[in-house]
């Protein structure tokens, strides 16, 4: 019997030959799937809770759900332990899953630390951001654009997630940005809130199109100054949003 000491010192020229004789089959089919059962159900349910299907405070039947999404009690709970992981619901012993209950110190908690985040992401993009990325963000800003022209609340949310996305993922910073994806379903709940309001999204529009100029002119300052302000004004908005909700 070989040795693991032999195996690892085996003849090299060896394993060349056999590198060489060895042929894929032709017939082996090695694409995966890009969606499981599992992943599909976290995304729907993530958009219902985004679009306000799902009210905060209501608890969610785990029969009821799989009757409507077609799925197995495994699947969904695993589903909903990686929607527990974002802070969307919480799971409590004896009682199961609910949508947790709006709280404006929740939600301040949240703008402070995206002031903190997404301001410094803004600067430092405006000095780092490629030509072609800059492309990027404008098409996304573009797809915000059209959202708000349609009242699509829910695709609001989702591209004015992209936009800030790219900015992120162009700070220069992986940790700054590996912390605010942490944020990102979070932030989204009370993006929601805040673009019900009438005349919120075109309002946000005008201030996301700022950030972009100031970044697209590779003006640090100016995009710290805009990204701020459009924080200030989005944590207005959630705050009136919510007090219209009590």
């Amino acid at each position: 019997m070989l040795s693991y000491f032999s195996v690892v010192a085996y003849d090299a020229s060896a394993a060349t030959r056999a590198h060489e004789t060895y042929r894929m089959p032709t017939n082996l089919n090695l694409r995966i799937s890009p969606r499981t059962v599992q992943q599909e159900t976290v995304d729907k349910l993530r958009l219902a809770i985004f679009s306000g299907l799902f009210q905060p405070g209501s608890r969610l039947i785990e029969s009821q759900l799989c009757t409507q999404l077609g799925i197995s009690r495994p699947s969904l709970r695993e589903a909903l332990r990686s929607l527990e992981a974002e802070r969307l619901i919480e799971i409590v012993p004896n009682r199961g899953p609910s949508i947790p209950a709006l709280t404006w110190e929740k939600a301040t908690a949240i703008y402070e630390v995206r002031e903190l985040l997404e301001v410094e992401a803004a600067g430092r993009c405006a000095s780092r951001i490629r030509p072609e990325q800059v492309l990027e963000l404008e098409k996304s800003l573009s797809a915000f654009e059209e959202a708000a022209s349609s009242n699509d609340s829910l695709a609001q949310v989702m591209t004015a997630a992209d936009f800030y996305s790219i900015i992120l993922a162009n700070c220069g910073n992986p940790v700054l940005e590996e912390v605010h994806r942490g944020l990102v379903a979070r932030i989204s709940f009370f993006r929601g809130r805040s673009m019900s309001l009438e005349g919120r999204a075109q309002s946000s529009l005008a201030e996301m199109r700022e950030i972009f100029e100031s970044i697209a002119a590779g003006d640090e300052k100016a995009a710290r100054k805009a990204s701020k302000k459009h924080l200030l004004k989005a944590k207005a908005a959630a705050k009136l949003s919510m007090d219209g909700a009590v």
